[in-house]
């Protein structure tokens, strides 16, 4: 791993942070995508301190905004021409109905817009090097997930479990169909269950299930187990050649039927490029 390339997302804490942290030791370049500066560095620091890796990167951008994606992705394309892995992790889970600056629903916006998006603006970066490999975090809460494609920012039907589910099934579906458009090149596009994990995600929850959520965290494993997932994903020889899978305990599981659907896969993309092209041209 000492001569790859990697950029990951949400880089500074949680599973993101554990990953950063493994391949830091490694010797790789490393670009770490936060959102928040002053989390971000702290992180970078520590990563550095610990590896003694000096060749770390921090960017910052708000992946729910297609005008910080663009900026991120181009800025990313012209400082890493070769990029080995992407792994598009950022995600969030908003309580109440939040619209971006582009008036999307904002956990559809950064879980799967973001990933979207940024995968597009570094693909022909991905495709230089000798095996590229997109890895994106998804999540088993896609069982109970749908593709509301008549309201797709669920807006007058918001619930914050609803949008959540959906975008994280947005995320397999997005990758099968990615999967299916880079079959024939060197690049392969899988994605994942990290696994239920003890991290800050859905402490901004209140009342009953905020209560939930803070007593099933005292149950659950650690990030750095999470994150082992994503490091077999990348680093496993095993993976050579192998695209458009779902994995859980580093093994395949099939996901829900709908995602299957290609004519939903091909929906799903076609309505991507409509809300960026959309929010661009505002």
């Amino acid at each position: 791993m000492k001569h790859k390339t990697i950029i990951i997302t949400g880089a500074n804490s949680g599973i993101g942070f554990e990953t950063t942290h493994h391949f830091a030791k490694t010797g790789a370049a490393i670009a770490m995508v936060c959102r928040n500066r002053a989390k971000g560095e702290a992180a970078k620091a520590k990563i550095e301190a610990e590896s003694g890796n000096r060749n770390i990167e921090l960017f910052i951008a708000d992946l729910s905004s297609i005008r910080q994606i663009r900026q991120l992705g181009n800025t990313l394309s012209e400082r890493y021409p070769v990029v080995d892995f992407l792994i598009n992790n950022a995600g969030s889970i908003i309580y109440d109905y939040t619209e971006t600056e582009d008036g999307y629903e904002s956990t559809f916006a950064a879980n799967h817009l973001g990933y979207f998006l940024l995968t597009h603006l570094l693909l022909e970066n991905i495709k230089r090097a000798p095996e590229g490999r997109i890895i994106n975090v998804a999540s088993e809460a896609q069982r109970a997930g749908g593709l509301h494609f008549d309201n797709i920012n669920l807006k007058g039907k918001y619930d914050p479990v609803k949008a959540y589910c959906q975008s994280k099934l947005a995320n397999i579906v997005f990758t099968y169909e990615l999967a299916s458009r880079l079959a024939g090149t060197n690049v392969t596009a899988n994605c994942l269950h990290p696994g239920t994990l003890k991290t800050g995600f859905g402490s901004g929850y209140r009342g009953v299930i905020g209560i939930l959520f803070r007593l099933i965290r005292l149950f659950l494993r650690g990030p750095k187990k999470g994150a082992e997932a994503i490091i077999w994903l990348a680093e496993s020889r095993a993976m050579k050649g192998v695209s458009g899978k779902y994995y859980s305990n580093k093994k395949e599981i099939r996901s829900i039927p709908l995602s299957y659907d290609t004519a939903a896969q091909k929906r799903l993309w076609q309505l991507s490029e409509e809300m960026i092209e959309q929010a661009e041209n505002r």
